[in-house]
Parts: C-alpha cells; sequence; structure tokens
C-alpha cells in the first residue's frame, strides 16, 4: 500500500476515534479543565497525530497506548463521581485566598500566585479595591470566584423587598430569515402567530436576521436592513397603563355620583383592581 493511501487510511480512522472518545470523555470547557485534564487531552491528541502520520509504525501499539489515555480519565471520572476522595485526589481542591477580608498569603504561595497577580484576577471580576473582598477562592481549574462584602453587593430585587416575574430563556424563533418552528412550539406558539406579529410590525420575513421570543410572549428582531427602525412591543406596558386608567376612572366615578349604591360598587372595584394591578406589577413592569 502505498503511504499516502495509509496515511489516509489512518487519519480518517483517528479523525472518528478521537471525536468519539472526545465525546464519551464528555463536555468541558478548555478554560476551565484542571491541569492534569489538559495533559491527558494534549496526549491523546499528539497519540492520534503520531499514528495519523506513520510515526508510530506499529498501529496496534499505538492504539494501546491511545486507549490507556482515554480509557483511564472515563474511569477517573467515574471514581470522581462516585468519592468525593477521588474527586478531590484526582482533581484537586480548591485553595481560599481571600477570607474575612484577610489575604491568606500562605495559600497564595501554596497556589504560586504573587500579590500583582491576585489584584489583577480581582480586577477582572471588575472588584478593584482589596477591601471591598470577603473570600476569594482559586477552584480547582485555576479560576478564581469572588465573594463581596454584603455592603458591597449590588443591590436586587430581593434586597428592596421587591417581587420580580421569573424568566425562562428566550426562543429564537427566526434564523436568517427562515422560521424555527421547533423553538416555537417549544413556548407553544406557531407559525401563524408569528406571521401576525411581523405584519403588525410591517417587516417582511426575508428581512429578518435573527427573531427572538421572550418569557413574557413579547417577540424582538433584529433586521438586515438595518436603515429600517422597528418598534420594540410594549403590550405589557400598555396593559399595565390601561389598568391603572380604568381604576382611576372608577374612583372619579365614585367622587362625582350621588347614588350611596353605586358610590359603593366603584370604590369596592376600585379596590378590587387596586389589588389585581398590585400583583401583576411585576409581571408588566419588569
Amino acid at each position: 500500500m502505498k503511504n499516502w493511501i495509509e496515511i489516509l487510511i489512518r487519519s480518517i480512522g483517528l479523525f472518528f476515534i478521537t471525536f468519539a472518545a472526545v465525546r464519551i470523555m464528555g463536555k468541558r470547557q478548555i478554560a476551565k479543565i484542571t491541569p492534569f485534564q489538559f495533559v491527558y487531552y494534549t496526549v491523546i491528541a499528539i497519540l492520534s497525530a503520531l499514528i495519523s502520520v506513520n510515526l508510530i509504525k506499529n498501529l496496534a501499539f499505538g492504539l494501546i497506548s491511545l486507549g490507556v489515555w482515554v480509557l483511564f480519565p472515563i474511569i477517573f471520572d467515574y471514581l470522581s463521581l462516585k468519592s468525593k476522595y477521588f474527586h478531590d485526589l484526582i482533581n484537586g481542591k480548591e485553595t481560599i485566598l481571600v477570607k474575612q477580608g484577610k489575604v491568606m498569603e500562605e495559600n497564595l504561595s501554596q497556589v504560586r500566585i504573587t500579590g500583582e497577580e491576585l489584584l489583577r484576577e480581582l480586577r477582572a471580576k471588575n472588584v478593584f479595591n482589596l477591601a471591598d473582598v470577603e473570600f476569594a477562592i482559586m477552584e480547582a481549574t485555576g479560576e478564581m470566584n469572588v465573594l463581596l462584602k454584603s455592603d458591597k453587593k449590588p443591590v436586587t430585587p430581593h434586597d428592596l423587598g421587591k417581587q420580580v416575574a421569573p424568566q425562562s430563556e428566550p426562543q429564537t424563533v427566526i434564523l436568517d430569515g427562515n422560521i424555527l418552528d421547533e423553538a416555537l412550539s417549544n413556548i407553544g406558539l406557531n407559525q401563524g402567530w408569528l406571521k401576525t406579529q411581523l405584519n403588525a410590525l410591517g417587516v417582511p420575513l426575508n428581512n429578518v436576521f435573527i427573531g427572538q421570543v421572550d418569557a413574557s410572549g413579547d417577540l424582538y428582531i433584529d433586521l438586515f436592513d438595518d436603515s429600517i427602525q422597528v418598534s420594540q412591543p410594549k403590550v405589557k406596558e400598555l396593559l399595565y397603563a390601561n389598568l391603572e386608567k380604568i381604576q382611576a376612572d372608577l374612583i372619579t366615578f365614585s367622587l362625582e355620583t350621588q347614588n350611596q349604591k353605586a358610590k359603593s360598587m366603584y370604590t369596592n372595584d376600585a379596590n378590587k383592581l387596586q389589588e389585581v394591578i398590585h400583583k401583576l406589577k411585576p409581571y408588566l413592569l419588569h
């Protein structure tokens, strides 16, 4: 067999073997893998390349070596799932770098990080003042996570005692001018609803680059032709404004009428509607 044919066959075979092996080994982001995981991914890549270009002459020996570097990480991952001891032994443990606002110098030396590198990592987390940090932990992957002091944390609706509507993932229903039926069905909508919305906006489907529907059913679109300005939907805001207008009208009627029975009816209805508005406010204005 000619060399180029053998290399072609080896490369094709190794491509699919490596592809299957990486899929079996699980989904990981390169930036969030441990040093040991980086080593065995690198070894697998090198072995695959060496076998492909026939630098490892004996194919069986090469595959045996490749099999070891694929199989052992899978076994280690399985043991890590079953045992915290194995997990810490294989992947390492997190290291506390800042505790209760104080830098742990010994732990910095243990992970070989200088004070300047600590400050740089904090700046990468938008923390420019060390005095704002309550805890900082370096994960086994080398990533640093930071907990700010209570009085330095961003204010949330929970801190203000405000109720907000739960959010779910927006669904992309149009991409490159094509309707994605699966995404529409995931949120209980269909092409008829989508076309009605586009007609209301006066936008043809083939001019839509991306269309997304959020959790409340509002459609956001981005057009190929950026010179066209499309008004974004304000259905919820209009509904809230209408409810407030109706409630204000009921109060006005109750003040203007001389009929005590009607006055009582308008007042009661205005109070009931006010309760409804209060309950719907987090869902309509956030």
